[in-house]
Parts: C-alpha cells; structure tokens; sequence
C-alpha cells in the first residue's frame, strides 16, 4: 500500500491580516474560523481607525463640531428647550462646552471602538461560555466584534463622499447617513426616534457578521448564534430608547 495514503494530510496555511480583512466582506467564514487560530485584531481596528479619523476631519471642516453640536441637541427636544430658557451668554458658554465634548470624543473615537468592543466581548463571552458551555476566549471574541464592525469603513466612506458632495447641513454623529428607519420619525418622539435609528442598514450588517463569528468559532449552532447577538441588541435598542424618552 502507498504511504501517501497513511500520511496526515497537510495543514492548510492560515490567512494573512489583509486576507482576512477581504473575506470579512466576500466570504466572511473564512476570516471567522481563522480567528479559532490566531486572534490578531489589530489591522481592522486599525483600518476603522483611519477611515473613522478621516470621517471626523471631514465633519471638522466641511461642517464645524459647534454645528454638529447644535444639530445633535436639536434632535433631543427637551435639551433644547432647556437652553433656550438660558440668556444668550450663558446658552453660548454651554453651547461651547458641548462642542468641545463632541471634538473629544470624535477624534478619540480610535479608543471608545476599542472600549466598546472590549464591553461587547466581555458580555457575549459570558453569554456563550456560562450559556451555551462554549470555550471561547476573550481575544478571541474582541477580533470577532473587530472584525465585525468592518462594514464601518464603507459607511464612513459613504458619509465623506455625502460630505464632500454637500450635503452635511443637518449632519450628527449620532445620525450619519440615511441608511435606517430614523427619517421616518419625528425626533419629538425620542422612544420611536431611537428604535427605528437603530434600525441601520449597517448595524444588521455587523450583527449578522458577529453571529456568524461566533457560530464559526463555537461549537453553536448559527440560528442559535445569531438569536443572541440580535437579542443583546435588541435589549441594547430598548435601554437606550428609554434613556432618550427620559432625558431627550
């Protein structure tokens, strides 16, 4: 008998960083079982970072942070009425402050997206691990989330490109770009406003990829998988549609 046919079968080499990263987008369960091998994160985040930089120095200067500022309050009515109760002296001194908290958090966004990511791999960790019996690890579901928000980039293009073309007048970081159900609302209704802004053509996007990372990862089923993940968001959704209808 040939000893070809006893000998183990040759490993298939792993996937380079900027495979990886193609994949998420053409066959994203390549890139997610890959993870299950090496839990390196640090080329997406680094993309998402770059384009997400780009995307605030283009609100900058194309629209101003004191103007996105003021849209952004704008959207929640109650907050607005407040300052209009303030004099004009003391609605500028406010006005300022919000501008300046939203320059920060804006170009700091490299940070949150990791601070982020950390919080949503801490929670899905635990769900799957004490829920489902699963053996991930922590690296392992921050580069799936990582990897997950990939689709980030195309929207952060897409919005620069809105930008450029004009059309940033009423632009918010909260509300980038017409791709969710918010338009159809009226922000005088903070609890639907907040639920049907959520409901983003880009976030289902991310969703989806995250279920299916942790399908490719554990040994869960991916209906099961993707019941969790839309499930930690919808409870997400809720929450935060409470806190806009309280304080907005």
């Amino acid at each position: 008998m040939s000893t070809a046919a006893s000998s183990p079968a040759l490993e298939q080499p792993g996937l380079s960083q900027t495979e990886r990263v193609v994949d998420t987008f053409v066959a994203p369960t390549k890139t997610f079982t890959d993870i299950r091998r090496n839990t390196s994160w640090w080329l997406p985040w680094l993309l998402i970072s770059i384009f997400g930089l780009a995307l605030v120095f283009t609100v900058d200067k194309k629209v101003g942070m004191d103007k996105v500022a003021e849209n952004s309050i704008q959207l929640a009515p109650k907050r607005a009425a407040k300052l209009d109760q303030l004099t004009p002296e003391q609605r500028a001194s406010q006005m300022e402050v919000a501008a300046k908290m939203t320059r920060i958090f804006a170009y700091g966004s490299p940070v949150l997206t990791v601070i982020i990511v950390a919080i949503l791999a801490a929670v899905l960790l635990g769900t799957f691990n004490f829920g489902f019996g699963a053996e991930l690890k922590f690296m392992q579901c921050m580069a799936i989330s990582m990897y997950a928000f990939l689709p980030g980039i195309i929207k952060a293009l897409l919005v620069i490109l809105t930008l450029m073309i004009g059309g940033g007048e009423g632009f918010t970081f909260e509300h980038q770009l017409a791709s969710n159900l918010g338009g159809l609302f009226d922000p005088s209704s903070p609890f639907l406003y907040s639920i049907a802004s959520s409901l983003d053509l880009f976030n289902i996007w991310t969703l989806i990829l995250t279920g299916i990372g942790y399908s490719c990862v554990t040994k869960v089923k991916r209906g099961t998988c993707m019941a969790v993940v839309f499930g930690w968001w919808a409870v997400m959704v809720l929450i935060g549609a409470g806190f806009a209808a309280l304080f907005s």
